[in-house]
C-alpha cells in the first residue's frame, strides 16, 4: 500500500472553527499536513457554530477533501440524551465516530474526548489505533469541579485507550514520563515523541496596532500579556496574585476566556477587581478573540507570561516565540523543552507567585535583553518546531502501526 492511500480516521473534539485549546490548534495544523501524506478524514465534534442540521443522530459530511485539505465529518451527540451527563453525551458522540471510522486503516484519536471512540473503532474494524495524549486526566485533578461524576467516566475512558493503543504519542519528553508514571501497564516501547508545532509563517511579528487601539492596548506602554482559557491548568489566578508586585508601569493584558466553571469565572472576577484596585492599566479581554487579533497583541508585549501548573508542551509559547515576544513560563511539564532559560525567556517554579513576579520584573528592567529573547525565540520556533516535520513523523509511526 502506497502511504498515499493509507486511510487515516483522525478523531477530535475540536476542528475549525471550533477551535478553543491547544489540541484543537494541534489537530488543525497536524489535518492539514498530514492530507498531503495520507487519505485522510477528519472526525469532529458537532456543535458550537456548526450545529447539524434537523438535530438528529447521523454524522454529516461537512467538507470534500482536497490538496492539503481533509475531508470532515461531523457527529452529534445523542438528542436522546440532551441535558443529561456531559461526559455521557461525549461517550455518544464517540460511538457515531467508532461507527464510521472503523474502516479506516489506521485509527488516530486525541484527547479523552475521542480516545474511547478510537479504542472502539479500532476493535470494530481489526485496525491499529494510535491516541495522541495532550494531557493526563490523573494529572488534572481539578477537572472533577466541571466535570463532576463525569471525571471518573473520563478516566476511565483514557485509561482504556491509553493502555491498549497500538501507539501513544507524547507531546513532550516531559509528556511521555508523566505517561509511563500515570499508566505503569503501558508498555514504554509504545510511547513515542512528537512535539508539536506552529506555523512560523502565519504566526509571526504583526507591526500594525490597530488591534491594539481596538482593545485599549497602548502601544508605547511595556506590556506583560497572558493568553489562555480560565482554567486550573494554565494558572491565571497564580499571575494575578503576583501581579500586585509587577512594575507599575508595565500595563497588563489578559486574553482569557472560556472559563471551566462559573465558580472559577467568578473567583477570577474577583482577583481582576481587587488587582485593578492595587494598580492601573489592567486590560481583560474575557471574548475570544481572533487569531490575528491574538497575533498582533503578542506581537507588541514585552513579555508573555505562562504560569501553568500543569502543561504537557504549551504551544503557546510557540505562538509567543514565534512573534518575537520574550516568554516567563513554569518549568513544568514540556515547557522547558521550548523555552529555553536564559535565552527565549525565563523559567520559575510553578505556583509561586513572588518568583513569577521577579522573573517578568527582570525581563522588564532590560528592554534589550528582552527584544534579544524574542529574536532568539522566533529562531527557535522556526528552526525546530515545524508541522510539516510533526506530520512527516507521525505518518512514519502510521507506517509502522500498520506493518509496512
Amino acid at each position: 500500500m502506497e502511504r498515499q492511500s493509507m486511510r487515516v480516521a483522525l478523531l477530535t473534539r475540536e476542528f475549525p472553527p471550533d477551535v478553543y485549546g491547544g489540541a484543537g490548534v494541534h489537530v488543525e495544523y497536524l489535518a492539514r499536513e498530514l492530507a498531503r501524506l495520507v487519505d485522510l478524514t477528519v472526525h469532529r465534534e458537532a456543535g458550537g457554530q456548526r450545529e447539524v442540521a434537523g438535530g438528529d443522530d447521523r454524522s454529516v459530511l461537512e467538507a470534500a477533501g482536497g490538496p492539503g485539505v481533509a475531508a470532515v465529518r461531523a457527529h452529534p451527540s445523542w438528542a436522546a440524551l440532551a441535558g443529561s451527563d456531559d461526559v455521557l453525551r461525549t461517550l455518544s458522540m464517540e460511538l457515531s465516530m467508532a461507527a464510521v471510522a472503523a474502516g479506516a486503516d489506521v485509527i488516530h484519536s486525541h484527547t479523552w474526548y475521542t480516545n474511547l471512540g478510537g479504542h472502539l473503532a479500532a476493535l470494530l474494524g481489526g485496525v491499529p489505533h494510535v491516541m495522541t495524549s495532550h494531557s493526563l486526566e490523573p494529572r488534572r485533578p481539578w477537572k472533577a469541579e466541571q466535570l463532576g461524576g463525569g471525571y471518573r467516566l473520563s478516566s476511565w475512558s483514557e485509561r482504556i485507550a491509553i493502555e491498549s493503543a497500538a501507539a501513544v504519542v507524547a507531546v513532550s519528553a516531559g509528556m511521555r514520563a508523566d505517561i509511563l508514571d500515570a499508566y505503569p501497564a503501558v508498555d514504554p516501547a509504545r510511547v513515542h515523541v512528537i512535539r508539536n508545532g506552529i506555523d512560523t509563517d502565519e504566526y509571526r511579528p504583526d507591526p500594525a496596532t490597530d488591534v491594539l487601539e481596538r482593545h485599549g492596548v497602548d502601544p508605547e506602554r511595556p506590556t506583560v500579556i497572558f493568553v489562555g482559557r480560565i482554567t486550573r491548568q494554565k494558572g491565571l489566578p497564580v499571575l494575578l496574585r503576583a501581579a500586585a508586585a509587577i512594575d507599575p508601569r508595565a500595563q497588563l493584558v489578559l486574553c482569557a476566556g472560556a472559563p471551566d466553571t462559573p465558580e472559577l469565572l467568578a473567583e477570577t472576577t474577583a482577583l481582576v477587581d481587587g488587582l485593578r484596585v492595587e494598580r492601573g492599566g489592567v486590560v481583560w479581554l474575557n471574548g475570544m478573540l481572533s487569531k490575528p487579533e491574538v497575533i498582533q497583541l503578542l506581537s507588541h508585549a514585552t513579555v508573555f507570561v505562562c504560569p501553568s501548573v500543569y502543561e504537557p508542551l504549551g504551544i503557546v509559547n510557540l505562538e509567543a516565540m514565534a512573534c518575537s515576544t520574550a516568554v516567563v513560563a513554569s518549568r513544568v511539564g514540556g515547557i522547558p523543552e521550548v523555552v529555553d532559560d536564559g535565552v527565549t525567556g525565563l523559567l520559575v517554579p510553578p505556583d509561586e507567585p513572588k518568583a513569577l513576579a521577579d522573573a517578568v520584573n527582570t525581563v522588564l528592567a532590560d528592554p534589550a535583553r528582552a527584544a534579544a529573547m524574542g529574536r532568539a525565540g522566533r529562531e527557535r520556533a522556526v528552526g525546530e518546531f515545524a508541522w510539516a516535520a510533526v506530520a512527516e513523523r507521525t505518518a512514519a509511526l502510521y507506517d509502522s502501526v500498520a506493518g509496512r
